[in-house]
This record gives C-alpha cells, sequence and structure tokens, in this order.
C-alpha cells in the first residue's frame, strides 16, 4: 500500500497541513518541525517527487572573507552565472555573506529559501549546519563528500601552468598559496607538487611559501614574494601563484626590488581575472569560465538524478609576456 500523506502526518505527530508546508518549505513552520517532517517521510518512503518541490527562491551563501568583490572579483563573477542560470529557469536569487560567529540558521530564515548553493570556504560547522537543514543543496567551488559540488579542474590547471614554466626551461618554481583550508588552493597546491615528480624534478619545500593569514591577501602574497627573494641563493627562476591577485601582487614586489619579468623571474597566475591581461608585462594565467561554474551549479542542484554529483570543469592555459623571455 502506497504511503500517504496521512501517514507521514501521523508518524511526526503533526497535522496534514503542517506535512504540506513542510514538504513544500512553506513559511509559517519553526525548523525543527519541518525536519522532523522530512526525516518521517523519508524514513517511511514517502513519494520522493514530494520531498522535491519546485525551487523558487535560492540563497548564494558567500564567506564574509570572500565578499570583496572589488579585490577579489573572482566569485563576483560566480555569481553572475548563478544569477542568469536563476533568471532563465524563474528562479529568484538572494546572496547572504556570513562568517563563523554568525547564527546562520536565522540568517536563512531570513531569507527562507527553497535550495542552497554555498560558494568557496566555509568553516565545517557552518557546512554540516546547512546541510542538517536538508534542504537542496550544491557546492561551487568547494567539496566534500557525498555533496553535490562543481569545481574547476584546479589540479590540471596546476600542472598545466607548471608545464608550460618548465618548457620556458625554468627549474625552481615557487608556489605562492593561500589557505589549504580552501578546496581549491589545496588542490592547486596538490598539482604544483606533483609536477615536479611527473618532470622528474626534485621537489624544493622551501620554494613552497603561505600568504601570513593575519594579512590582507595583497600584502600577503607581496611579503610571500619578499621571502622568497630574501631567501639564500640560489633564488627561484619562476613563481605559480595561487590566483591572478597574488600573481600581481608578486609582480609589484619584484618591480619593487629592481628584478625583472620574465628574465629573471617569471610569473603565472590562475583565473585570468580582468586585470591580468592589463598588468605589465600582461600576466600569464591559468583562464576559466568563472560564470560556467556558477551556471553549472545552479544545473546540477536542479538535476533530480544527476549522472554526476562531483563535476569539474575544464581550464587552459594563456601564456603571455610575464612568463616568456623575448628571443634577440
Amino acid at each position: 500500500m502506497a504511503i500517504t500523506i496521512r501517514d507521514v502526518a501521523r508518524a511526526a505527530s503533526v497535522s496534514i497541513g503542517t506535512v504540506s508546508r513542510a514538504l513544500k518549505n512553506q513559511p509559517g513552520l519553526s525548523e525543527a518541525t519541518r525536519v522532523r517532517v522530512v526525516k518521517a517521510a523519508r524514513e517511511l518512503g514517502y513519494d520522493a517527487a514530494q520531498l522535491r518541490p519546485r525551487i523558487r527562491r535560492l540563497t548564494f551563501l558567500l564567506h564574509r572573507q570572500h565578499n570583496n568583490f572589488a579585490v577579489s572579483p573572482f566569485f563576483s563573477h560566480v555569481l553572475h552565472g548563478v544569477e542568469d542560470a536563476c533568471r532563465e529557469r524563474g528562479i529568484v536569487p538572494s546572496v547572504l555573506t556570513a562568517g563563523p560567529t554568525e547564527d546562520v540558521i536565522e540568517q536563512m530564515r531570513l531569507h527562507a529559501p527553497d535550495a542552497v548553493a554555498i560558494a568557496g570556504f566555509v568553516e565545517p560547522e557552518t557546512l554540516a549546519t546547512l546541510v542538517a537543514m536538508q534542504r537542496p543543496l550544491v557546492l561551487i567551488d568547494l567539496w566534500a563528500p557525498g555533496l553535490r559540488s562543481v569545481n574547476l579542474d584546479n589540479a590540471a590547471g596546476a600542472a598545466l601552468a607548471m608545464r608550460h614554466l618548465f618548457e620556458q626551461g625554468r627549474k625552481r618554481v615557487a608556489f605562492i598559496g593561500g589557505s589549504l583550508a580552501h578546496f581549491s588552493i589545496a588542490q592547486r597546491a596538490l598539482g604544483y607538487r606533483r609536477a615536479f615528480f611527473e618532470a622528474g624534478l626534485l621537489f624544493d619545500p622551501s620554494l613552497e611559501v603561505t600568504i601570513d593569514a593575519g594579512l590582507d591577501p595583497d600584502s600577503g602574497a607581496a611579503r610571500a614574494m619578499q621571502q622568497l627573494l630574501d631567501a639564500p641563493d640560489p633564488r627561484p627562476d619562476a613563481v605559480f601563484a595561487y590566483n591572478d591577485a597574488a600573481a600581481l601582487a608578486a609582480l609589484r614586489a619584484c618591480f619593487a626590488r629592481g628584478v625583472r619579468v620574465p628574465e629573471d623571474i617569471a610569473v603565472i597566475g590562475f583565473d585570468d581575472i580582468p586585470a591580468a591581461a592589463h598588468a605589465t608585462p600582461p600576466l600569464s594565467t591559468i583562464s576559466v569560465d568563472k560564470e560556467a561554474l556558477g551556471r553549472r551549479g545552479v544545473e546540477l542542484l536542479l538535476e533530480d538524478a544527476p549522472a554526476e554529483t562531483e563535476v569539474r570543469l575544464p581550464v587552459h592555459l594563456i601564456a603571455r609576456a610575464s612568463t616568456l623571455v623575448k628571443t634577440p
């Protein structure tokens, strides 16, 4: 016999109307009641289609450390992709920025989303809280086991950057990285290290420098570059920075010290932000489709039975003057 809404109401000790509102994610219920109803419906095997109502509102959640679009424009482009995909499907998006000390549940209640897209780094506790809300959820530029996620092929992008530098005759390639708590940065660091092995070269751990978390990203990257320049000889002959903003800060640090780019040190970044092409010299980088990252996240969120729940988007190399020495 098929399970009915009356069976769910009885199991959850609520009215039929409460079950209907809970499964349709309508306002007027406490979060505890909604979770109890959804849990009862799942345990009874109630029609799964009833548990995934039409998504009308989506909240794009971004950590406060990412919300300075002027300094770090990466996520503004991701958001554009999310907004475009939502607009095409009649979904109303909203943006919520939150830090570790804020009540995310209360903020989500105010937004009343049917689904959530989490972009970039969030604390594990925050992610666990959002998962427990049992709303449709997708991770963008973030990964966690068992959850739907869309990421760039970060490790492959790092390998592209490193192969390009090796092909230019560079052997002592340094890496300026950020916190490895960020999935994308950790993957780029992994690709950086692996590239030495694949090229048959020795990896020197002293060439890997992490930006000081106590500094703003620009100052931190500049100090990391200064640290590399101050190290005992031999200096690095190239630098791969985890993103373009860090690479541009490294360029400025080199110029301030009279170090020529690319003659003395080649510099390459990741993301291909607009400023990369206008730098002096123009910055080599790994180009990514940031809007596609957001768009694909919405698509994956809406799929009933996706063929793959962990999507990786391709990247490609753009070689510019910061790594290419002019031949006479």
